[in-house]
């Protein structure tokens, strides 16, 4: 990363890199420090995490439940699979403009479309974590006298796990991308809205500080969830 950072300072004032559109990370600096330091960027990143909670948490509960039904019942599979193929495809993006429509400009719009670019890959996790416990752990959980519930809860969740928390880590990332999105293209709040509000009126080095702290965050969503996953699934392979 320092070896980055010391190429693109030096390619900047060699004259490579046009300053006035990608600035050096010293020209940059200075904003990121004035934003820390003044804690400007507390309100619209407070604003932008927490319609991705919101969002990503919706996902979560709909994406586990729906794909546990489908991969425990296979009536309900055979009936939801292809729905779910249909929509799964679409491009979460092109369903902005609808959502406008339909919920306006402002939190709803951007919950609703965090909350579906999430879902499936927290759904195919789980369809494919579930379908994929072996049939003998869960005959001898019913030989012992489970009932259902208790062998889905202590036999088939704890089996599907992995695979749902990869799908779950796969969705986070994307959940980030696209309210950022939704803030850029229908929003008035929140670091997406700010970002193209500092693109629009050429501040180019309070945007690429804007961008820094997006990228410090997602690092740090990865980590903490990186953490949180190596507590439930300590067996798992690296």
């Amino acid at each position: 990363m320092a070896l980055l950072l010391f190429a693109w300072e030096a390619a900047g004032w060699a004259g490579w890199l046009n300053l006035a559109l990608l600035p050096a990370p010293s020209q940059i600096a200075p904003q990121l420090w004035q934003l820390l330091v003044s804690g400007s960027f507390a309100v619209p990143l407070g604003q932008t995490l927490w319609m991705l909670l919101i969002g990503y948490s919706t996902a979560c509960l709909f994406g586990v439940l729906i794909g546990l039904f489908m991969g425990i019942n296979a009536y309900a599979y055979g009936l939801l699979e292809p729905l779910v193929e249909v929509v799964r495809p679409i491009p979460k993006p092109a369903l902005i403009p609808a959502l406008v429509i339909f919920l306006g400009i402002g939190p709803a719009m951007e919950i609703s479309i965090v909350a579906l670019a999430c879902m499936f890959p927290i759904l195919i996790g789980t369809l494919q974590g579930v379908r994929g416990v072996d049939p003998i752990m869960t005959a001898t959980a019913r030989t012992l006298g489970c009932s259902r519930s208790a062998t889905i809860w202590k036999v088939v969740l704890p089996s599907a796990l992995p695979m749902i928390l990869t799908g779950m880590r796969v969705s986070l990332g994307m959940g980030l991308a696209l309210v950022i999105l939704a803030e850029m293209l229908a929003a008035e709040t929140g670091v997406g809205f700010r970002v193209l509000d500092l693109q629009r009126s050429f501040q180019v080095r309070s945007m690429y500080a804007w961008i820094v702290i997006l990228a410090v965050v997602g690092l740090a969503l990865n980590t903490i969830f990186e953490r949180v996953e190596d507590r439930l699934v300590p067996w798992r392979t690296k």
